[in-house]
Order: structure tokens, then sequence, then C-alpha cells
């Protein structure tokens, strides 16, 4: 048998640290890296999107487009790659035509080369306009399956979704596990499905790590024909991250499928952030392994956001009731996938439910979804909800694409963006405030300013390793006084806790 080149995407720059500390790695964090990177072979290096962009905006004051161009600067060699969500883009909602046609004509203009388009629903009509749009400037369109499991998926869905993804010229599909529920049966047979269905198309597997069996998967996966498969380097790797970057490479030796990456780039991008994350301890997930998520098909993302709003109603306890409520949500309207943004809507009306009644209260984005505002889930919908939520949000089901409800909104958005201090004049920064009003004229009033990193200096490492500046131990938390005698007078000192 000839050895046949299995292609690789780094996913270090995006959703690796996405998945393990919140998507808060600074690109000052970032750079000395990207040579190596840059060198090593890979078949693309995903950098961009998916929440990167919000939060560049909300917590690092750093100008997101400028991020997506100083990579394109640093890694000339390499295949740029970012995550899509279709007609919401970057955003929570679904926009106008026109909207997604200037932001993929802008990112393709700042560098970007390979768009992977899915829809939280696997609603075709809601990934068409992006993919004609990435086609028109001449970059390559990745059509997206996300994986779920349910009553209603089937591996002949998949293959079938395949087929339309294509059909609307997609140059590769994308597998995407975004939940670690991948077993290895089903990545190997619905790789070997599609290839089978539709020859030679390539195929990319991608695959979380929460609940460890997906390498196993991703090597089925190459074993039915997969053509590229998503791994993080393994210094930034497992948990509710990804299978590491260089057990790809030893799991491969001996088996006809080789990366033909540069292990020696790969150890020292692998050293970089061994030493860098330690300073975002305090935003990193505590989960290792977690197969739970087989039963409850809930990402990482998605417990830690449940989690967070379960404390801030003193119901931190309620965790698990809400765990078996959101499988129920979730048959109820349709069995989506639990990805952005319908994990959000999904997981936060599990939490009303189970805090205050099932469906005594409803959020709009709950309706909206329960009446087809977010596009056509696979399974049928509980009429009894539908009827609720048209009774709380006052208007019909729809069955056309969400979009094609929308009116022109880009002349609006130029305008609305031009009236707010620090606005650049740019189609880049009508884009920004488009897809986050809520943070976006903030960060242009700050931006002036530089980026602000969130994660812990070098010497605050030192000073809490050493123990010096550390908090204080055994419950001081308040100033002591003591009664000092200097040269025959009595003094009275506080001293405050370091």
């Amino acid at each position: 048998m000839t050895a046949r080149k299995i292609g690789v995407t780094e996913l270090v720059l995006r959703d690796a640290h996405q998945s393990l500390m919140a998507t808060r790695m600074a690109m000052e964090d970032m750079v000395d890296a990207c040579e190596d990177i840059d060198k090593a072979g890979f078949w693309s290096v995903e950098c961009w999107g998916g929440a990167t962009f919000d939060a560049c905006i909300r917590f690092l004051n750093e100008d997101p487009w400028k991020r997506l161009r100083t990579f394109r600067e640093l890694m000339p060699n390499s295949r740029l790659q970012m995550l899509l969500r279709g007609q919401n883009l970057l955003g929570y909602r679904h926009y106008e035509d026109m909207v997604v046609e200037k932001f993929v004509e802008k990112s393709a203009e700042n560098g970007m080369d390979v768009f992977r388009v899915f829809d939280a629903l696997n609603d075709p009509r809601n990934m068409a306009k992006a993919m004609a749009a990435v086609k028109s400037v001449g970059k390559h369109a990745q059509g997206t399956i996300c994986y779920t499991v349910s009553p209603v998926h089937t591996v002949d869905g998949y293959i079938k979704l395949a087929g339309q993804l294509l059909d609307m010229g997609a140059e590769s599909i994308a597998l995407k596990d975004m939940a670690a529920l991948l077993q290895p049966q089903p990545a190997y047979d619905i790789v070997k499905g599609i290839k089978d269905t539709y020859g030679d198309v390539q195929i990319n597997v991608h695959c979380h790590s929460t609940t460890g069996v997906t390498l196993v998967a991703l090597m089925k996966a190459i074993e039915a024909g997969a053509d590229v498969v998503d791994t993080a380097i393994s210094s930034m790797s497992l948990g509710p991250g990804h299978n590491p970057t260089e057990s790809l490479v030893a799991m491969l030796e001996g088996t006809g499928y080789y990366t033909d990456l540069d292990m020696e780039r790969l150890l020292r991008i692998r050293d970089h952030f061994a030493n860098i994350r330690p300073k975002y301890k305090e935003f990193e997930s505590a989960t290792l392994v977690d197969t739970d998520i087989f039963s409850s098909q809930i990402p990482g993302g998605m417990l830690s956001n449940m989690e967070s709003q379960l404390k801030a109603q003193g119901a931190g306890d309620r965790i698990r009731e809400v765990m078996e409520e959101v499988p129920r949500v979730k048959a109820d309207a349709g069995y989506p996938p639990l990805v952005t943004p319908s994990s959000q809507i999904v997981g936060t009306q599990a939490v009303f439910n189970v805090l205050m009644g099932r469906y005594k209260v409803m959020t709009g984005e709950f309706a909206d979804l329960m009446l087809g505002y977010y596009g056509e889930a696979l399974g049928e919908r509980n009429p009894e909800v539908v009827d609720l939520a048209k009774a709380q949000a006052k208007k019909e089901t729809i069955d056309v694409r969400p979009a094609d409800l929308l009116k022109p909104e880009w002349a609006e958005l130029g305008a609305g963006a031009a009236k707010l201090e620090g606005f650049d004049g740019s189609e880049e920064d009508v884009l920004t405030n488009a897809m986050f009003p809520g943070v976006a004229p903030k960060f242009f009033q700050s931006r002036h300013e530089g980026p602000k990193s969130v994660a812990k200096t070098p010497a605050q490492l030192a000073a809490e390793k050493s123990g010096v500046g550390a908090a204080p131990q055994q419950g001081i938390n308040g100033p002591i006084k003591y009664n000092v005698t200097i040269a025959g007078r009595q003094h009275s000192v506080a001293v405050e806790p370091a």
C-alpha cells in the first residue's frame, strides 16, 4: 500500500484557547510561535472566528481585524482558517445577505483563506449565502456538518447533508464534533459513506477530546478516507479542548499514513505555549474527562455557562437537574445540534425550566427557535411548546429561510457606526459594530489605549510561586494592630495584610 499523507489543521491560535481558557489568550502571547507554526507543515492554521472576535473587543481591547492582518503577515506560507456561523457570521442573530457578503469580502481582504461555514441547526439554507460569498472572492469554502446524536440523526442523513453542501459549491466537507460525541464507528461510517457516495471529496474531521474517545475516532476516520484532521499542540490540548498534535503524529507511525510535520518545530511550539499557559490559569476549565456528555450531550463551554447562570440565581446546587432537562428541551426543539447559538438558547431555557417550571418563562430566543426564526431543525418540534412560543412571542411560525424576512441593513449599519466616538471610518468597523453593538462602542472609545492582556505577568506568577505577595494565610483579611514602644514612647501600629 502506498503511504497516504494526512493533512493537519492546527487549532492552538483559536479553538484550543477558546475551549481551555475562555478565549482569553492575547496576541502578544501568540506572535513568537507564529514562525514555527507557519513552517511546521500544517494543511491550515485556524486562527480567527468563533468566539475570538467577541473576546478581542470585550476583554482584550484588541482589534480583531488587526489580529487577522498580523497573522497574515507572520504566517505568509500558511492557509489561514476561520470558523464562520453562516448567516449569523460571528454574532448571535441572522444578518441580511449584503452584510454576509461584506463580512466575507473584508475577511478575505484582511488575509483569510479557508472559511469553515456551519449552521447551528445544520440548515443548508443558512449556509448558502456565506458559501457563495466565499466562492465569489476566490477563497476555500468548507461546508460543515455539525455532529450530534439523536433519534433523528443518522449516518445516511449526514451523507445526504454532505451532498447538499457540495451542491452549493463546498470545496471540502468538515465533520465538526463540538461536544466530543463522535465515537469511532460512526466516524468511520460517515466518512466512508461520503467518500463512497460522492467520490474523492476532501473531508476534514474536527473533534474535541472531552469524552476520551476521539483520538480513536480520528484514526477510524483516517482509515475511512479522511484527508485532514484537526489537533492542538500538546501543551494546549485535552480536557474540553482537542487531541494533541504530536500524539496524532506518533499514532500514525507504521500505519501507512503520515503527516510530514516538522517535529522539531512542533516541540518548539509546544514549549512556547507550555510557558504561556500558566498565565491564564484562572480562566481554565477544571474538566479533564467527562463521559456524562454521552448522555447529556452538553459541550464543555455550554456547561460552564449554565453553571454561572445557576450560581447567579443562588442555585448552583441544581446543575444536575439542568443537565437532565437539557436533552428534553433539545427534543422539544427538534433535536438541534448544541453549538453556538443553539447551545446557549437551549441551555438557558433548561435553566429557566428548572428554576421556574417547564416553559413558565420562555426566553425570546427560545421562542424564535421554536417558531423557525433560526431555521429548520431535523426533528419535529413539540406542537404544545410551539403554541406556547406563539402566545409569548405574538407571532407565527415560519418555514422560509429566516434571512429572507430581513430588510437591507448595510446603509443603516454604516450610518449608525459613523456616529460612534472612535469609529475609524472603515467597513471593518461597521461590521464590528453590527455584530456586537453592545460592546463595540466602548471598544472604539478605548482602542487607542492598545491591547490589555488579562493574563498574569511573569512577576505575578513568580510572586505566587514564592509566596511573596500571595493571599494572606490562616484567614487574615483585615488589619492587625500592634502596640510598639520606641524610645520609651508607645505607638499603635496597624498592619494591613499583603
